[in-house]
C-alpha cells in the first residue's frame, strides 16, 4: 500500500495508511485573503506563478519551495524587492503542504513532479495550480482526477488557453457550423531546440541541492547531458518530450473544438531523435495521428530548423505554433483568430484574452469546481492524448519509408503531414528509413489503457522510485477509468 505524503514526511512506512487531514471546499468569499504556497522556482515557478498571484487583489505568495538553495533565495529577492514583503523559503515543499495557513498550491515543479506533488497538496487540502503537462503518466493523472475528487479540492491546469475569450469566441462559432463540418485538425508545434550534449563523464550535482529530493520519483542515475534542469524534459526518465510538454497546449485547444471527452480509439506515430547525437532520447522531430470518431487529429512537432544550413523555423502556413482547423466551407486559425471560406477570403476575426490564475482563484472564492476553465479531468485527458502519441512511437521499430507509407493508409491530410516529415528530415540529410514507425494501436478510451499491447499497457503507468511511490485512489462513484 502507497504511503501518504504525512506518513513519508515522518519518514514511516506503516502499512496501515492513516487517513490525511481534509478540508471542506468552502467558498473563501470575495474579501478574504487567499494565501500561496509556490512550489518549483524555474521560469515559470518565478516568472510566471509568482506575478500571476500576486498580481490579484486579495492574493498572496507567503511561502516559497525549491529544492536548489540558488533559486530560492532569487525568487525570495525577487518577492521582497517587488511586493515588499518577505516570504518563508523551504528546500522542502511537504513543509509548506504543513502549513495551515496556506491555501492554494502554484505547483510548478517539473514534469515527473506534477502527479505526486499535486497528489500530496490535496491530500493536505490545498487547492492547486498545476503546471501542464498534468502528468508524467497516463495513470498517474487518472489518479490525480482521483485524489482532487476525493479530498474536494480544486485543481486547476496550466493550459491557460482554456481561459481566453478568443478561443472560446472561435471555437463556438466553429461549432455554430457557420464553415460546415470540421473536416481535420492539425496542431503543430515548431520550436527550435539545441543538442542537450553529452558528456564522458557524468554532470556534478551543486554539493548544496538535494538530488534525491530533485530525482524524487524518477530513477536516480548519473547525468550526461551539460545542464540540470531544463533538459530534464527531454529525457525519458523524467519528461514527456516536445509533443506533451508544448504539445499539450495545442492538443488541448484542438480537443476542445473538436468537442471529445476521451482518448481517440487508436494512434499512429512517427518520428526519432535526429541529427543530435546527445545524451537525451525523445524524439526531436515527429508526427502523430489521433484517430477521434468528430475527425482525425493530426499533430507534428519540427525541434530541428528547417535546413541543416539554416537559421529559420519551420511552419505550417506561416504559423510556427498553433491549431488550424479544416471545415469542408474554409478554415480557422484558433491561435491567430482567423476564419476564411474555402477561396482564402477572411470572414471573421476572433479577439479577447484572460486570466488562468484568477479563474482559479474565483473558484477558491466560490468554491464551485465549474468556474475552473481547466479542471483537473480536462488536463488529464488533454495530457493523456499525448502520452498516448508517445507510447505509440516508444513501442515502434525502424522501418523502411515504403514501409511507413503503407501503414499511412488513404487519408489525404495525413499523408500530406508525412510528407512534410520526409521533406524535413531530407534537408538535413537523413533519410526518412531512419525514423522509427508506430504503427497504428488501438485504445480502450473509457479504460485509458492499449488493447491487447502488453508492452505499450507498462508504459501507462509508469514506474516510481521508493519511497515517492503515487497514493492509489479509488475510482469515485460513476467514474470510467
Amino acid at each position: 500500500m502507497s504511503m501518504t505524503r504525512r506518513q513519508f514526511a515522518k519518514g514511516t512506512a506503516a502499512a496501515a495508511m492513516s487517513a490525511p487531514w481534509i478540508a471542506s471546499r468552502r467558498a473563501h468569499g470575495a474579501n478574504a485573503q487567499i494565501r500561496v504556497g509556490i512550489v518549483g522556482l524555474g521560469g515559470r515557478g518565478t516568472d510566471a506563478h509568482i506575478p500571476g498571484f500576486q498580481a490579484i487583489e486579495g492574493v498572496q505568495v507567503v511561502a516559497i519551495a525549491d529544492v536548489d538553495p540558488e533559486r530560492l533565495g532569487r525568487a525570495a529577492q525577487k518577492i521582497q524587492a517587488r511586493y515588499g514583503h518577505r516570504v518563508d523559503t523551504h528546500t522542502d515543499m511537504r513543509s509548506i503542504f504543513d502549513r495551515k495557513d496556506v491555501d492554494v498550491i502554484g505547483n510548478a515543479t517539473q514534469n515527473y513532479w506534477h502527479g505526486l506533488s499535486t497528489i500530496w497538496a490535496c491530500q493536505a487540502g490545498k487547492h492547486v495550480y498545476v503546471e501542464k503537462p498534468l502528468s508524467h503518466y497516463i495513470g498517474e493523472g487518472r489518479q490525480m482526477v482521483r485524489a482532487a475528487r476525493k479530498y474536494d479540492r480544486l485543481v486547476q491546469c496550466g493550459t491557460q488557453h482554456r481561459s481566453e475569450t478568443q478561443f472560446a469566441r472561435a471555437i463556438a462559432w466553429i461549432r455554430e457550423g457557420h464553415l460546415g463540418k470540421i473536416r481535420c485538425v492539425t496542431a503543430f508545434a515548431n520550436k527550435p531546440r539545441a543538442s542537450c550534449g553529452k558528456r564522458t563523464t557524468p554532470l556534478p550535482i551543486p554539493e548544496k541541492l538535494g538530488y534525491d529530493l530533485w530525482c524524487g520519483p524518477a530513477r536516480k542515475v548519473p547525468l550526461f547531458r551539460n545542464q540540470l534542469q531544463y533538459d530534464c524534459s527531454f529525457d525519458w526518465n523524467t519528461g514527456d518530450g516536445e509533443s506533451c510538454n508544448q504539445g499539450v497546449h495545442e492538443i488541448d485547444v484542438a480537443r476542445w473544438c473538436l468537442g471529445e471527452t476521451q482518448l481517440p480509439r487508436r494512434v499512429m506515430s512517427i518520428g526519432g531523435r535526429f541529427t543530435f547525437d546527445d545524451a537525451c532520447d525523445v524524439p526531436n522531430t515527429q508526427i502523430i495521428h489521433y484517430d477521434f470518431p468528430s475527425a482525425p487529429l493530426l499533430h507534428e512537432v519540427h525541434n530541428l530548423r528547417t535546413a541543416s544550413n539554416s537559421d529559420q523555423t519551420p511552419d505550417f502556413r506561416g504559423e510556427k505554433v498553433g491549431v488550424i482547423v479544416d471545415c469542408e466551407g474554409g478554415s480557422v486559425s484558433l491561435y491567430r483568430g482567423i476564419a476564411w471560406d474555402a477561396s482564402g477570403k477572411e470572414v471573421r476575426k476572433f479577439d479577447g484574452s484572460g486570466d488562468h490564475f484568477a479563474t482559479l482563484v474565483a473558484a477558491v472564492r466560490s468554491g464551485r469546481r465549474e468556474d475552473l476553465t481547466a479542471d483537473v479531468e480536462v488536463g488529464h485527458v488533454s495530457t493523456a492524448i499525448c502520452h498516448v502519441g508517445n507510447i505509440a512511437l516508444r513501442v515502434g521499430h525502424a522501418a523502411s519509408e515504403k514501409e511507413q507509407r503503407a501503414a499511412l493508409g488513404d487519408q489525404p491530410d495525413w499523408n500530406a503531414m508525412y510528407d512534410r516529415f520526409v521533406a524535413h528530415l531530407g534537408a538535413h540529410g537523413v533519410p526518412v528509413d531512419h525514423a522509427t514507425l508506430g504503427v497504428w494501436i488501438d485504445v480502450d478510451p473509457g479504460a485509458e489503457r492499449f488493447v491487447d499491447n502488453g508492452e505499450a499497457n507498462r508504459l501507462v503507468d509508469g514506474t516510481y522510485r521508493e519511497p515517492y511511490v503515487l497514493p492509489i485512489h479509488s475510482p469515485s462513484t460513476g467514474e470510467n477509468a
